[in-house]
């Protein structure tokens, strides 16, 4: 069998379309998706597992009129593939119509692929996974009132992407990710308190130091000891980065072509609507050089772009994919992401909120009472009806200080209303898929003791 990094995908997925039109499918795509990944586990200054794993997998959608069928195969023996497209067909005929089904339309099919510097093209060894690992935990331990360890960790990553359609699309990409990570315990007893960072990126020489990282879980971790429950009120409520990407998350969510076209988001009737307050942006960026979720086309083949899904605070477009768009009677945004096993969906990918102009201090300087989130618990959010609660720990606000560690508190609002009380701060950094800046967010309920 020919060797992964041999593989002819081109003429792979060719050969299989061809054979599905042969087989009476009046249209068809195939997907494939390969990937390699490395990882370690340090903890207690002992290696506890060293792993790596491969994987190929190959998907087959075929289109009869308006019926379609999905089959996949991870066996790339040629008499396992050569089953693969009537057998599809023959599933075809037996589904039930689907008048929103069908490939992208041609002239919305990418052309030139943009080079997005997404692959790294050194492979770290296990002995430099190891020592980033080692290092990470060490640093971790080494602070002051930490006294246990869930445990440090390296990985490294290579994946590659492939799709063709039987209207002449055929594109490829690859991508690599580093991560570090690290978890530790400070206190004892009742008294134990727990927190983490991690760190990923496209390439190693922007990964942050392990020594960084570990040092950071390790003084977040101590700073959380001895919390205090406070009173039911309502309040102005702060959220660090990386909760606040969760918001920015939600708002993905809502606008969602598939929940617009099924009348489930609470957004649903918002479009071109402030949804924000005038000044803020949301852009969706699937071509940020280096970025974590980047990628040249969609998951259909789609040329994808920039965009703003908010503008000057208001509404500008839903997320979309071919299915969803024809819904809606619209056209795809190239939103399209998908695997190899089923449909395609509607899915954002680097999305951030855009900085304020607020520095933190300033955002929360006027603030006499308030909390400053940095962890959230449960899933807590309808989204039909935008009503937001979730569990919370972080930091009590005073006369524009962060005071005392607070913890057994739950937040609660609504995202329409949290969104339009909004304000970011101007901490924006791009470290994760989804981004966001310290937020502010005025009168939200605090439930505690």
């Amino acid at each position: 069998m020919t060797t992964p990094a041999k593989r002819d995908t081109q003429g792979l997925l060719t050969h299989l379309l061809d054979a599905a039109k042969k087989a009476g499918a009046d249209a068809a795509d195939a997907l494939y998706v390969e990937g390699v990944s490395s990882s370690v586990s340090y903890r207690l200054g002992k290696l506890e597992d060293v792993e790596r794993a491969e994987s190929y997998d190959l998907g087959l959608r075929v289109f009869v009129g308006q019926k379609v069928a999905f089959v996949s195969s991870s066996d790339f023996a040629a008499d396992a593939l050569a089953g693969l497209p009537a057998r599809a067909v023959t599933m075809a005929r037996l589904a039930p119509e689907d008048r929103f089904a069908g490939l992208a339309p041609k002239d919305r099919l990418a052309g030139a692929v943009p080079q997005l510097d997404l692959e790294d093209a050194h492979e770290p060894s296990a002995e430099s996974l190891i020592e980033r690992a080692r290092s990470v935990e060490g640093a971790a331990l080494a602070v002051k009132g930490v006294t246990n360890s869930e445990g440090g960790g390296a990985s490294f990553s290579r994946s590659a992407v492939a799709l063709a359609t039987s209207t002449g699309f055929y594109g490829r990409y690859a991508a690599t990710s580093h991560s570090i990570g690290v978890a530790v315990l400070a206190g004892e007893g009742t008294g134990m308190e727990r927190d983490y960072d991690h760190a990923s990126a496209r390439h190693a020489g922007d990964l942050r130091d392990a020594q960084t990282i570990g040092r950071t879980a390790g003084e977040k971790t101590v700073r959380r000891l001895n919390p205090r429950s406070m009173p039911s009120q309502a309040v102005p409520v702060v959220f660090h980065p990386d909760e606040a990407a969760g918001l920015v998350g939600h708002f993905a969510g809502a606008i969602s072509g598939a929940a617009i076209a099924r009348g489930v988001s609470f957004l649903k009737d918002r479009m071109g609507a402030g949804i924000f307050a005038p000044g803020i942006a949301i852009i969706d960026d699937p071509h940020r050089i280096r970025g974590l979720r980047s990628k040249p086309f969609d998951g259909e083949g789609v040329a994808n772009g920039r965009r703003a899904l908010i503008e000057d605070g208001k509404l500008t477009t839903w997320l979309l994919d071919c299915a969803s768009a024809r819904q809606l009677n619209l056209a795809t945004t190239g939103h399209a992401a998908r695997g190899t096993g089923g449909p395609p969906a509607p899915s954002a990918t680097n999305l951030y909120l855009d900085a304020g102009k607020l520095s933190v201090k300033d955002l929360i300087a006027d603030i006499k009472q308030g909390f400053y989130v940095t962890e959230l618990m449960g899933m807590g959010v309808n989204s039909v009806t935008g009503d937001y609660s979730r569990g919370a720990a972080g930091f009590w606000i005073e006369n524009g200080e962060i005071a005392f560690p607070v913890s057994e508190v739950t937040i609660a609002g609504n995202l329409k209303d949290m969104f339009a009380r909004l304000t970011p701060a101007n901490d924006l950094e791009f470290r994760h898929g989804t981004n966001a800046p310290t937020v502010r967010i005025e009168g939200m309920t605090l439930a505690g003791s």
